[in-house]
Parts: structure tokens; C-alpha cells; sequence
């Protein structure tokens, strides 16, 4: 190697490492100033979305009938939709399998609309409360 390629790469790196002593990256604090009550609420709002058996919510039904049957629905429901997760049911004689906690008829009326073109005898309905 040439001496004076030899000199330029050793200066070079000389310079890169007194230069990277004195240069460091910025360092910041945060502090996020938020209301008490926004853990409470997002808490609530987790236990409501749990409870998927809430009678005051909407669902789709898209499939009634024997086990086999409905556990093919559900199967082929999670494979054409993502976002919403079908559960199955038993009500005597028919296992069910139903889909989505919706709030509103709106909410339930526009996923109905996409779940109809895969489900043609889907329906939506509010389950009863059960008798305790």
C-alpha cells in the first residue's frame, strides 16, 4: 500500500474517532399530561368488548345447524374475514355461529352487507338475556 494512502486513511480514522467523542445525539424528556379517569374508561371499555354474551350488542348469524356444519362456517369465516371472530354457540338442537359484538344496528348493517356476499343466509339479531 502506498505511505501516503496510508497516512490519509490513518488521519481519517483518527479524525472519526475524536470527532465522534465530542458529538453525542440529542437526549429529551417526555412527560404526558393525561386525565386520571382515561385508565378508568379504557379499562370499562375493555371489559364491555369482552363480554361477548352482552345482550344490549347486535351479531350476525351465518350458520345454524349440526357441529361439523358450524365449525366449517367458522373456519371459512376466518379465512374470508379477519377483523371480526366467529364464535359457536349451542342452543338445543342447533350448534350457531355467530359473528361480531356490534353497538349499533349501522355497525351491524354494514358488516351484514360484506358478510352477506360470502354468507347469503346470514341475519342480524340481539341475543336473548339468559334466564339466571
Amino acid at each position: 500500500m502506498n505511505p501516503l494512502n496510508l497516512k490519509i486513511s490513518f488521519l481519517s480514522i483518527f479524525c472519526f474517532v475524536i470527532s465522534s467523542t465530542y458529538l453525542s445525539a440529542q437526549e429529551g424528556k417526555i412527560t404526558i399530561n393525561q386525565d386520571k379517569n382515561i385508565i378508568a374508561l379504557l379499562d370499562f371499555k375493555k371489559r364491555t368488548n369482552k363480554n361477548v354474551d352482552n345482550p344490549t350488542r347486535y351479531k350476525i348469524q351465518i350458520y345454524s345447524g349440526n357441529r361439523y356444519g358450524s365449525q366449517e362456517a367458522q373456519k371459512e369465516f376466518r379465512n374470508s374475514f379477519t377483523n371480526w371472530n366467529p364464535t359457536i354457540k349451542y342452543e338445543s338442537p342447533n350448534f350457531k355461529t355467530w359473528v361480531g359484538n356490534f353497538r349499533t344496528r349501522l355497525e351491524a348493517d354494514r358488516a351484514l352487507k360484506k358478510v352477506k356476499k360470502k354468507f347469503p343466509h346470514a341475519f342480524i339479531f340481539k341475543p336473548k338475556k339468559k334466564k339466571r
